[in-house]
């Protein structure tokens, strides 16, 4: 297996240069190409309230991605709420906490983060605050299956709150599926794009990269594997897992 032409399925970086997706472009001599998989609009008011959930029935909530965070305030802004300063958010690491600063003012806030992007370290959060009722938005896939069971298990309350939708991109249009040694995946909505856009796709020499337990998933019910995999207790980010993988499959090496 020799990989050259590798697609990661999101967005090009703000500033490409200065990501690590460049460091691996010249270290290896590949070549990445970007195309988001999917696209993602966020619920309206009126799509919500159908779900007869209240937001301010819950004096915390649970976030697991950037994106979440985002749907979900814009959600507010358009239902109108002001989030109360008691209101506590659980994040599923640091970079999503921090992210937080974007629409609350951080000091002023009660915000934990699970240690080292860890499920069991954000479990052991929401089990020693088990007496709060847990709002958990997400995407129409749902939330976590691993966190859910433990909350589940361990008779937390909680209400999932789909606070937005998704929808296979048109990719067939504009890439040259057969071109690529190398997908990256970062969520099962990725994968389901695929499947849509390619329905005839073989893996049989493609390597895939997956971000998350659920990527891992998805990939093995739609028949493919991945070979590479993040995030590990060696490999904490997916371009650290790339970087590795790389070293020993990259086709050219300076």
């Amino acid at each position: 297996m020799k990989i050259k032409n590798i697609l990661i399925s999101q967005n090009a970086p703000a500033d490409f240069e200065k990501s690590p997706y460049a460091e691996l472009k010249r270290k290896y001599s590949i070549n990445i190409d970007f195309y988001k998989f999917f696209k993602i609009e966020s619920i309206t008011a009126t799509e919500f309230r159908k779900s007869k959930i209240n937001i301010l029935d819950h004096p915390a909530v649970v976030f697991t991605s950037k994106n979440t965070i985002d749907h979900f305030f814009v959600l507010c802004k358009d239902m109108r709420l002001d989030i109360p300063e008691t209101m506590k958010y659980f994040c599923s690491t640091d970079a999503v906490a921090n992210y937080l600063q974007k629409y609350i003012q951080y000091r002023k806030r009660k915000i934990f983060a699970a240690k080292d992007s860890n499920i069991s370290s954000l479990n052991d959060l929401l089990w020693k605050n088990r007496d709060l009722k847990m709002l958990v938005p997400c995407g129409p896939d749902g939330a976590s299956a691993q966190m859910l069971e433990f909350m589940d298990t361990k008779g937390i309350q909680y209400d999932q709150a789909h606070v937005f939708t998704t929808s296979a991109a048109n990719l067939a249009e504009d890439i040259d599926i057969t071109k690529y040694d190398m997908i990256v995946m970062f969520s099962p909505n990725g994968v389901k794009s695929l499947q849509t856009n390619f329905p005839d796709f073989k893996q049989g020499e493609v390597a895939f990269a997956a971000l998350g337990s659920a990527v891992i998933t998805a990939l093995e019910n739609a028949g493919w594997t991945a070979q590479v995999t993040a995030p590990t207790k060696d490999y904490p980010s997916i371009t650290d897992a790339l970087d590795a993988f790389l070293k020993e499959y990259a086709t050219r090496r300076r």
